[in-house]
Parts: C-alpha cells; structure tokens; sequence
C-alpha cells in the first residue's frame, strides 16, 4: 500500500495518476478538499482508501502496518502566505512526523522539497548537499522546505531509502484549483484564448528585457515519471531537483501558448507588483547531472512539446483533468 499526502492537489493526483497507469490502486489519499472543484482531480482515480490530513497519524496507529511507503507531497505551497505558525506546522512539523513513522516501520519515504529554498540563486541551483545549509529563501514557503531538508540531513537515523525532492516551476493537468499559484501555463492560456493578448511582467533589473526573466518550466508528467523511477529503484538516497535543466524565458513560454492556439503572438508587459519584487526570482535552472547520474533515462518535455501537450490534450478539451 503507497500512502499519498497531497493526494487531491496538483502533483499528488498526478502521482496517483502515474501508479493508476501502471496497474496500482492499493493507494491511501491523504488531504483535504475545501470548496470547489479541488475534488474533480480524483474523479477518474483509484485508490483504496481515503483519510482527512488532520486524522493521519491516528490513522496510521491503528492501519500502519499496512503501508509499504510514503510519498509526501502534501503542503502549504503558497509562496506569499505570511503566517509563518501555519506554515511551518503544515510544512516541517508534519513532514518530521511522517520521517519518524518511516523510520520506525523502515520504509521508503520520497517527500516534496522546492527550488524556492534556492532563494536568489546566489549559490547557483545545483542540489549539492554539502550547500543546503547556507541557502537563504526568500518567503516562508522556501524557508520552510529549507530547515525541514536540514533537518533530514541532521538525522542519524533515516528510513532505509528517502528522496527530497527540489520541485522547479512545475505546470500541467490538474493545477486548476490553484488560483493564483497555478503556473504562468495556465494564465496565459487564458489570457490569449479570451483576450488574444499575454501579459507579462515588466523586467526592474537593467540585466534583463521585459519577458526575459527566465525559469526552469518542468511538465508534471516528468514529475511524477521521475518520482516514479525512485519508488521503483534503488538509487542513492538524497535530494535531488526535479527540473529539465534548461531555463526558458517568459516571452518563450508566451510563445509557445500563442503556438499551440494557432494564434500570432500579442504581448503586453506590466509593473510588477511592489510586494513580489523583493522575493522575485530572475532566473532558475536546475542543474540535473545528479539526477541522471542516480540513474534517470527519461527524456524530458522541453516547452513547445509540454504547452503543446497541456493546451491541446486538456486545456481545450471538455475534461482537462487527468
């Protein structure tokens, strides 16, 4: 049995998606749905059984004898949330509870890390752990998926193999109950299906162009395959980013919607908001020689073929869920 935290959100229903594709439905969801149609991300997935996020570690008293290993992903993902108690309640101490459950019962443990722990990129992007101790986030968020990865690295005892995972930019099916933390995918289809015209954020470094900012856009579905490659393998355990390793430009993302519409390209550019410029970062790049090494063959969707895929696969379609 594979327990799932997050299971109801962006990546964690995409995960169940992946297991469901490869025959395995002996999978507990743990989360919790709110209003809206958070619930839809589950309508076409199996799993055997469900348990609210409040209720997990009762739960797992009584029926953890059943589970054969965790995949965290379960968070406040929300990068400009300022109550730093829930933050870190939701974030680290609910992720220190489940390490210790995995040591106690030695199974695998594959839990969501972030490229935001990266902060300004000062220390460049690679997933050196020797470097995880003097990263510096820029929000609450990053900050706490940084002390929880410092903490894993602090412990003596540890599940027999564990995996942090460094997400980058990440954008596909299933992020629709994401509002304003859903990608810049997502609103720019949008934006040009129901405007023709993208809006991008005016550039307020003299280093870069308006649109030029640049990230590292990685598709969900190389996601959840390469999370799938650890809980299949035995690779080495550690944290590894999750990105394709090549930064790609707003205009380029811009680019690539207006494409897969069929649409000429129209572009506007507007300030940045003043409470976002402080904690805005200009460029990501995740450097995956790590993860290849760990033993990932897989390719990996540049943008033409993800936004290609994610506009007219779901986004244009009458059920974009997975």
């Amino acid at each position: 049995m594979i327990l799932v935290t997050g299971a109801a959100g962006f990546i964690g229903s995409v995960m169940i998606w992946q297991l469901n594709n490869r025959g395995i439905d002996s999978i507990v969801g743990v989360d919790r749905f709110h209003a809206g149609d958070k619930w839809k991300n589950l309508r076409k997935r199996r799993f055997f059984d469900w348990v609210d996020r409040e209720m997990l570690f009762d739960w797992l008293r009584v029926h953890g004898s059943a589970i054969d290993a965790v995949v965290h992903l379960g968070a406040c993902t929300d990068t400009t949330e300022r109550d730093v108690d829930y933050v870190i309640q939701t974030n680290y101490e609910y992720s220190k509870e489940l390490w210790r459950f995995c040591v106690e019962r030695q199974l695998p443990l594959l839990y969501a890390s972030s490229a935001a722990t990266y902060g300004a990129g000062e220390l460049g992007y690679g997933d050196d752990e020797s470097l995880i101790h003097e990263l510096k986030s820029l929000n609450p968020y990053g900050w706490s998926k940084q002390i929880f990865d410092r903490w894993v690295l602090w412990q003596a005892q540890r599940p027999p193999t564990w995996y942090g995972f460094k997400f980058f930019n990440v954008y596909g099916p299933n992020e629709y109950h994401k509002d304003h933390m859903a990608s810049i995918i997502y609103h720019t289809y949008h934006q040009a299906k129901q405007k023709g015209t993208i809006r991008l954020f005016k550039s307020h470094r003299k280093d870069y162009r308006h649109g030029e900012q640049k990230r590292d856009f990685v598709y969900v579905k190389d996601v959840v395959d390469i999370m799938d490659f650890f809980l299949k393998n035995d690779a080495p355990s550690g944290i590894y980013n999750i990105g394709t390793g090549a930064a790609r430009s707003f205009n380029d993302i811009a680019g690539a919607v207006f494409t897969a519409l069929d649409r000429p390209v129209n572009l506007e550019y507007f300030n940045m908001p003043d409470n976002l410029r402080k904690q805005y970062q200009y460029f990501t790049e995740a450097r995956i020689e790590k993860l290849r090494n760990a033993g990932f063959a897989g390719s990996i969707y540049d943008i033409e073929t993800g936004v290609g895929d994610y506009v007219k696969n779901h986004l244009g379609t009458d059920d974009p869920h997975l």
